[in-house]
This record gives structure tokens, sequence and C-alpha cells, in this order.
């Protein structure tokens, strides 16, 4: 049994793998449990292995590289259109197995050990704000049922709930509830520093990091999360490329020599897309008091074009920047500055 590559569909605990010749033949189709994967692989001989882009993925391609196999991941969405019909592990196998032979397949960059232990610390952080701002809603909406009301943003929300309790104008079992709220809300503040702290330090200690912080639009956290999520820039052919990656680009549906283009994708990243909005946004609500040659596109853009629109093409703009910046090894230097 001489297999050059092969389909591997990965799982929790039942993994599946279809492999072929030289040939093209079919040669191996098998179930794998998970006590069993190391010791198949490790007597295999080296070959062209793909999987999906899912949870364990790059795990796994590790694994496997250090085995002397070589690992290709792929995006789901671009192997789907390999699956003849139905819907079974053996049959994903197969289309795995048949969309990473294509030459013009796109593959996802191996991430390292380091390079996902940052963006777990990303992913908690993120989770634990979303929460934070669930309790934060229910805290306002409670306090609203008995006439308080608080300005925008969690300090003013924290001192009104503070003048509450102190001129004890709520009754004791909202007193009670609402107090459990405050408490998980501080909580989760202090876990929230904790996590800050970690990715700064990181960040202090990345030069790829350190550049694109420099980018308008583009702190601290947007800087680590992209540093940790683009393996190799040069797998992008240019920035927009990297734009679309990002799902920051136009949808098209053109046909017939006419080009009609639709909302943007969302097809890439979304933790980094939303990122890179919320720092285009707050570039522009500083755009008119900090004018720069970037702030005079913005503004001149805005007069057109809705304020989401222009957020989201500033975002663009930001996502080039920093594909350029990364693959040039540069530092930011607004428009207009000499080299």
């Amino acid at each position: 049994m001489n297999i050059t590559t092969l389909g591997l569909d990965l799982a929790k605990s039942v993994f599946q793998a279809h492999g072929i010749d030289a040939s093209g033949k079919t040669v191996l189709v098998k179930k794998l449990h998970r006590k069993q994967m190391l010791p198949f692989f490790s007597k295999l001989a080296p070959c062209l292995i793909g999987i999906e882009a899912c949870a364990t993925a790059h795990h796994w391609a590790r694994t496997l590289i250090a085995m002397g196999h070589t690992v290709r991941i792929m995006p789901p969405s671009y192997v789907k259109g390999y699956v003849k019909r139905g819907k079974s592990d053996a049959i994903d196998a197969e289309a795995i197995c048949e969309a990473v032979q294509r030459p013009t397949m796109r593959f996802v960059p191996v991430k390292t050990v380091e390079q996902q232990s940052v963006l777990t610390a990303h992913r908690t952080r993120s989770l634990l704000v979303r929460q934070r701002t669930m309790a934060a809603n229910a805290l306002r909406a409670h306090l609203a049922e008995f006439g308080l009301v608080a300005n925008p943003g969690i300090a003013n929300l924290v001192k009104l709930s503070d003048t509450a309790f102190a001129d004890a104008a709520l009754p004791a079992y909202a007193h009670r509830a609402l107090e459990t709220l405050i408490r998980r809300i501080t909580e989760l503040t202090e876990e929230i520093c904790e996590l800050d702290k970690e990715l700064r330090i990181w960040h202090a200690e990345n030069e790829a990091s350190r550049r694109l912080a420099a980018i308008p639009g583009v702190g601290v956290i947007t800087a680590t999360a992209i540093a940790a999520t683009v393996t190799d820039p040069d797998q992008f052919q240019s920035g927009r490329q990297f734009a679309a990656w990002l799902g920051l680009t136009p949808q098209q549906q053109s046909t017939g020599g006419k080009t009609r283009l639709g909302g943007i994708s969302k097809q890439g990243d979304r933790y980094l897309r939303r990122l890179l909005v919320v720092g285009a946004t707050a570039v522009m609500r500083h755009a008119k008091r900090n004018p720069t040659p970037m702030t005079d596109w913005v503004n001149g853009l805005m007069e057109k074009k809705p304020f989401r629109l222009a957020s989201v093409a500033l975002a663009n703009k930001l996502a080039r920047i920093a594909w350029a910046i990364l693959t040039r090894g540069e530092t930011y230097r607004p428009y207009g500055q000499p080299a």
C-alpha cells in the first residue's frame, strides 16, 4: 500500500481517512479512533495529508508534520465543492483528499503553539467583554425600572448604583440582586485587565506587533491579534487580497460583462474584522479635531456616504496598510512623510 495523498476528516473521537496512490486509485478507507491516530501515522510513509480548518486542526497538523508528513489545512467552504453527494465522514474525507491535490487551492498556514496561546487570550477576553456587557445592560435595565437612569458607560452606571444603594432607594430584594450584578461586573473587569496586561507583555516582545500598533486605529489589542493570526503575510498577493480574506471587500455578482457589487462579504475572521472596524470608527470620530491626510480622505468620503459604510472603507484601508507593514518589514509612515 503506497499512499501518496490522504484526506483526513477530523473529529473528537472517531477520525476518517481516505488515501490514494500515485495513479489516483483509492487504496485506503479507514476509521481511526483517537488512540489509533499516532501509531497509524507513525508507521505510514511520508505523504501529503489534507485536513479542514476546524477545532484541533493546527494541533494535528503540527503533530503530523513532526512525523515527517506534509500537511495542508483548507477552509471548509473550499472543500465543500468537492463533496459528490450526501454527508458522511467517508464522503468528507474523500472530498478533502480530492481538494488538497488542486493546484489552485488556498491553504491555511499552520499556527505555532505561541500564536495559538495568544489567540486563546484574545478569545477569552472577547468572551469576558461580552459577559460584562450583558451584566451591565441588565443592571442598567433594572435600575431604570426604579426611575434611575445613568449616562452611557460602565463607570457612570457604577456611580449611579453606588448612589442608589447609599440612599436606600431600592427594596431589599432588588438591592441584593443588583449587588450581585455589580460584583460580577467588577470581577469581569479585573479579569479583562489581567488579560490586557499579558497581551501588552507579548506585544512588547513581538516586533511585528509593535510596528502594527503605530497605524492609526490599531492599538495593542488589534496589533497582537493580527500578528498572532497572520502566520505568513506572503500568502496574500496584495493588500486587497488580505482585506478580502478578512471579509472587508464587496461581494461580486458579475456576469455578462456587467459588474455588480453588493455588501461586504463577511467571509473572513470576524474577530479581526470587528477590531479593525471599531478602530476605524474611533479614527473617524476624531477626524475633524486631528486633521491628517487619512482623516481628510475620511471626511471627504463621509460627505457622500453613510458613516458605517465609510468606517468599513477605512477598515479596508487599515487592513491594506497592515499587510504592507508585515510584508515589507517596515514601520508605519503617514502619507506624505518621506521614507
